[in-house]
């Protein structure tokens, strides 16, 4: 019988990565490391014996690592695989928080609302946060001859977004799931450039079904992606509910327009949407960011040296988000006048801007075409 005051803990064997950190030389000659994504998983561990294992079930070679934080020594192996057959353990397989970091030193690791190392209130600007979501999976690989579990960080936000759903669907089983933790690729526009990169995702040999009902066999299933948004029903809608859950900032714009259309849309209403939208809309513009190709989770950018930061930082200044978002509200306002559905709007936008989508759009390009919708000249 356990001692009941001690929390008991499996014994972490390693870390499954997703990138590295590679070098190279700036164009005024300087020397400097940036962080790289990789599309086949990559394994560290102290233990050079259960990498080897690793490595022959998997493909790759051990060999020495040094952390770039300055961490102890340990082994890696890039592997050929980019799915991996696990357990997935009944709790604590998936945590959050969002977490700021000195080298290899946490300094702050909160909630949202609470930090909890000096427990204060959330230090953060919740509109320009210096702690980074920070989401880890915990599984045990099933063909690894060693008792323990295996360590996946990312700070990618769709990860952040549906990792926990599958991790609370998983806990109605009562048990360790068969399954398997794979990537899957993603897109997003990254300065009027479509990026390509790959999220971790978990699947299980179970469905849904009977995994609700404790059954822990069953055929292959992919895991449940969460609840479904609100339906819009009859009467008045709860259109601020149903911003709080939407996706994307183009789902509230369908709001607005739907409200607008309705004559529901009052200034209360109006101001909600506007700061719903501007949220969704600086996370997805900064998760084009973190899920860029060149992003790495595994890398703290502050250990950056200078000249890696300038070479980093160094980007055009581009529009404020938010002033080209406030403008696109217009034009849907403007659109509902008309009796025209978003769809149509960003149709009118692409066929006069090259197929241009209104979310990839300069101030100047936006305010232009509200002239031209206020105008009545979209069909």
């Amino acid at each position: 019988m356990p001692i009941i005051d001690l929390q008991r803990r499996m014994r972490q064997l390693g870390e499954i990565r997703i990138g590295h950190v590679v070098s190279g030389v700036s164009a005024k000659g300087n020397a400097y490391t940036r962080p790289a994504k990789l599309d086949k998983f990559r394994f560290t561990s102290p233990s050079r014996e259960i990498l080897a294992s690793v490595a022959e079930l998997y493909g790759g070679e051990v060999k020495p690592w040094t952390p770039a934080n300055g961490g102890p020594a340990e082994f890696e192996v890039y592997s050929q695989a980019n799915r991996l057959p696990v357990l997935i353990p009944p709790l604590d397989a998936v945590s959050q928080w969002y977490e700021l970091y000195a080298g290899s030193k946490c300094q702050r690791r909160c909630d949202g609302q609470t930090e909890h190392k000096s427990d204060r209130p959330c230090m953060c600007d919740p509109e320009n946060r210096d702690c980074k979501i920070t989401t880890r999976v915990n599984v045990m690989l099933r063909d690894v001859p060693a008792l323990g579990q295996w360590l996946l960080i990312t700070k990618g936000y769709h990860a952040a977004v549906t990792l926990p759903p599958a991790a609370e669907l998983l806990a109605q089983a009562g048990g360790y799931v068969a399954g398997w933790l794979g990537m899957e690729e993603k897109t997003a526009i990254v300065k009027d450039q479509v990026a390509r990169f790959l999220v971790p995702t978990l699947d299980v040999e179970i469905t849904p079904a009977a995994l609700m009902a404790g059954k822990i066999t069953g055929a292959t299933a992919a895991v449940a992606p969460g609840p479904e948004r609100v339906a819009i029903t009859g009467g008045r809608p709860d259109y601020a509910a149903l911003a709080a859950v939407a996706k994307t900032s183009a789902d509230v714009g369908k709001l607005w327009t739907q409200a607008n259309q309705a004559k529901h849309l009052d200034d209360a209403l109006a101001a909600t949407l506007k700061t719903r939208a501007a949220e969704l809309k600086k996370a997805e513009e900064r998760q084009a960011e973190l899920d860029h190709p060149d992003y790495d989770p595994d890398y703290d950018t502050e250990l950056l040296s200078a000249e890696s930061q300038d070479v980093v930082h160094d980007v055009e200044v581009l529009d404020d988000p938010a002033d080209v978002q406030d403008v696109w509200f217009q034009v849907i306002a403007a659109a509902g006048g008309h009796s025209l559905t978003t769809e149509q709007v960003e149709a009118g936008f692409a066929q006069r801007h090259g197929g241009l989508h209104p979310s990839s759009a300069t101030l100047a390009q936006m305010t232009a075409y509200l002239a031209v919708v206020k105008a009545g000249e979209v069909r």
